[in-house]
């Protein structure tokens, strides 16, 4: 019964992943698709990623799905969760919950103050709304296939950590749209992330295969996401070219946003 879900499980990894190796071997960037004035592979003159920048987040992926198997990485998943309850028996402090969306927060909080990323503010939504939606179905169908059981037994949905995997979407999403202004804008996103997963085994609701594994998933989400999103653009736009902008105003003692369109 374990092995015919395990191979469920591996089916729909290579499922996840093809779709990216083909899409990457496609999209080769000397040679991209155009509309008037811009590349459709290059949204403002930016290269999506590659199939190399996958590789990372594959090892990852890769080393949680060892996890479920009776191994050394097991033992260490087993041997981590030991450490931090004799050390820390009593934490309970739940950031995690809001440090996830924290680099994306980031994105629209740089555009506020002036400082633009790779796209506009329109285009950031979608992809962002794009990444997230494969982070979401592609961690919910592991979490119900591998059917692990959580440290603290509260449910047997503990592979990926969902938290971990939205974290690092966010922090690739801050990276792909700052990393040109400063890397070090990206570094702060990642390690924004790295505390949600590691607060995640704190509270002892993951393994650490799972806050491992939820950082591939999440990095690739986003990586897969600028790959697919010109091409759903140039499906829903055509031709046509759409700019949003997002400013702050202040009028009669009120503060709010203002959103300028143009096409």
């Amino acid at each position: 019964m374990k092995s015919s879900r395990y191979m469920k499980l591996f089916t729909l990894i290579l499922a996840t992943c093809l779709p990216v190796m083909v899409s990457a071997q496609v999209l080769n960037p000397e040679t991209p698709d155009t509309i008037p004035g811009k590349s459709i592979m290059r949204l403002r003159g930016q290269n999506p990623p590659n199939l190399k920048s996958f590789i990372v987040p594959a090892v990852l992926v890769s080393y949680g799905l060892i996890s479920l198997g009776n191994n050394a990485i097991r033992t260490l998943d087993y041997h981590t969760k030991a450490e931090l309850q004799e050390d820390h028996p009593l934490f309970a402090h739940h950031l995690d919950n809001y440090m996830q969306y924290a680099p994306m927060a980031a994105v629209y909080g740089l555009d506020l103050a002036g400082i633009k990323g790779k796209h506009d503010v329109a285009d950031q939504t979608a992809l962002y709304l794009l990444s997230f939606g494969i982070m979401g179905i592609t961690t919910t169908s592991v979490k119900h296939l591998a059917d692990r059981p959580r440290p603290d037994g509260s449910n047997n949905y503990s592979f990926p950590s969902g938290h971990t995997a939205s974290a690092f979407a966010a922090a690739e999403f801050l990276n792909q749209e700052y990393r040109d202004v400063s890397p070090w804008i990206g570094y702060a996103g990642y390690t924004v992330a790295t505390a949600t997963g590691a607060l995640r085994m704190y509270n002892n609701k993951h393994w650490l295969s799972d806050v491992v594994a939820g950082a591939g998933f999440g990095i690739a989400s986003t990586k897969l996401a600028y790959i697919i999103y010109p091409h759903l653009r140039k499906l829903v736009l055509g031709k046509q070219s759409v700019h949003y902008s997002m400013v702050p105003t202040y009028q009669q003692k009120s503060v709010g946003l203002a959103f300028n369109g143009t096409f």
